[in-house]
């Protein structure tokens, strides 16, 4: 019989799984952990109260709750809401511990400098699965006119005339537009005099949902072939703004109950929600997405699963961010299956752990290479980072026997209840408290 984990639980314990159980059943979907805490920042650039609903219930929600806290905002955030009041005065620092726990950290440091010309941020922390850097974000800060120095412990940015002025920045990187700093960029903007444009700009949902949330606050953005243009304002209006659901969170529900041989109907998604690219590798692996007429999406699958060759890239490209577990589904799939990584130099944090499960799996450069399918058995494993251990979560769901999973914490930043909706579909897992 599933145990329900509890909150506290969950952040510590050691998990156990016992796999080799088909998953079925309806569950809800979270609001978007990624979304979310790029809306955080740029609620602070409002003069009067923003109220975000479907704000997931995770670590990060809160470790930005205390970033914008010490900056003077008033924050609360419960059952699904997290208001941010601005003060009148905000303190120009974002807070060096708490700064080095999220990876949104320049963004966030972009609305403070925004509202006061001046800030003063940590390196960001958040997964380390290879390096990730902030040029571009500090590029825009420039642009913006700031003089930006760094130190070993973080970074100073401050305007001459304590306050921001319209600019131009190009956001491209080697691996394509940079989703943060597309975002840093139109905070920036936001409250610059003028028109500023952002060349080469992201087109994630992360950046979408913020450009329609600054839109609905009175700021003008404004999307063509020469990039992003957004229009300053002094006044920006609070009001409600809804976080989209996790397209992520979805991706991987489907996965992990595709690796069992199940199904699942996802609440508060769409199948145009799913990025095409996720759409077309899951399809071409035998798993389809179908809107139901209830509401929601329900899966399909449409025999043993199949091999599939797959890039990730920008959207709506396959995300990155469902990389590694599309891997571990694919040790199910009866042949071959290649993925390529673009967004980032590499990504292969996972491959150990399915390795252990008796994955039969290689990674060459930013290429894995999965070989199905696998027999996986128990397994005791350990990941640090979101998306690598709900990999090795499905891996010890397709397996046999009982598994045991440390690094759950970093679960816990980014799903707020993975662990029960998985029991909701059957799974059999139980939380040891106690784990490191």
């Amino acid at each position: 019989m599933a145990t329900a984990p509890t909150r506290d639980a969950m952040d510590t314990a050691l998990v156990q799984v016992t796999g080799g159980r088909p998953l079925s059943g309806r569950i809800p979907v979270q609001g978007s952990k990624n979304i979310a805490l790029h809306l955080y920042a740029a609620a602070l650039l409002a003069d009067v109260p923003v109220v975000l609903t479907g704000a997931p219930d995770i670590i990060d929600t809160g470790v930005c709750a205390q970033i914008l806290r010490h900056t003077g905002a008033q924050v609360a955030a419960a059952d699904g809401c997290f208001t941010v009041t601005p003060p009148d005065s905000i303190s120009p620092i974002v807070h060096p511990e708490l700064g080095r726990r999220v990876r949104t950290t320049a963004v966030l440091a972009a609305a403070v400098l925004a509202r006061t010309g001046q800030v003063t941020f940590p390196y960001p922390g958040g997964d380390a699965f290879c390096p990730r850097l902030i040029d571009r974000h500090l590029a825009a800060m420039q642009a913006a006119g700031a003089e930006v120095i760094a130190t070993d412990t973080g970074i100073r940015a401050r305007c001459d005339a304590r306050r921001v002025r319209a600019f131009t920045v190009d956001v491209n990187t080697p691996y394509g537009p940079s989703l943060g700093a597309t975002v840093t960029a139109m905070l920036l903007a936001a409250r610059a005099h003028g028109t500023s444009l952002i060349t080469h700009p992201s087109i994630e949902p992360e950046v979408t949902e913020t450009a329609r949330f600054l839109a609905d606050r009175g700021v003008l953005v404004h999307l063509d072939q020469e990039g992003l243009h957004v229009s300053g304002s002094d006044w920006i209006v609070g009001g409600t703004f809804a976080v989209a659901g996790d397209r992520i969170e979805a991706a991987t529900m489907v996965m992990a109950t595709a690796a069992t041989g199940g199904s699942v109907h996802l609440d508060n998604i769409t199948a145009a929600d799913f990025p095409d690219g996720l759409t077309r590798t899951l399809a071409a692996a035998g798993v389809t997405l179908v809107d139901d007429a209830s509401g929601g999406v329900r899966t399909r699958l449409h025999g043993p699963l199949q091999p599939v060759e797959a890039a990730t890239g920008p959207h709506p490209g396959l995300p990155t961010d469902t990389a590694p577990q599309l891997a571990a589904m694919l040790t199910r799939a009866d042949g071959t299956s290649v993925i390529d990584e673009r967004i980032y130099p590499r990504r292969d944090t996972h491959v150990q752990g399915l390795r252990a499960f008796g994955a039969d799996i290689t990674a060459t450069g930013s290429t894995l290479r999965v070989r199905g399918p696998a027999r996986l058995t128990a397994a005791t494993v350990e990941a640090a980072d979101i998306r690598a251990v709900t990999a090795l979560l499905i891996a010890a769901l397709a397996a046999d026997g009982t598994s045991t999973i440390r690094g759950m914490f970093h679960l816990r930043r980014g799903y707020a209840r993975l662990l029960p909706n998985l029991a909701t579909l059957g799974a059999e897992i139980t939380t040891i408290p106690g784990g490191p």
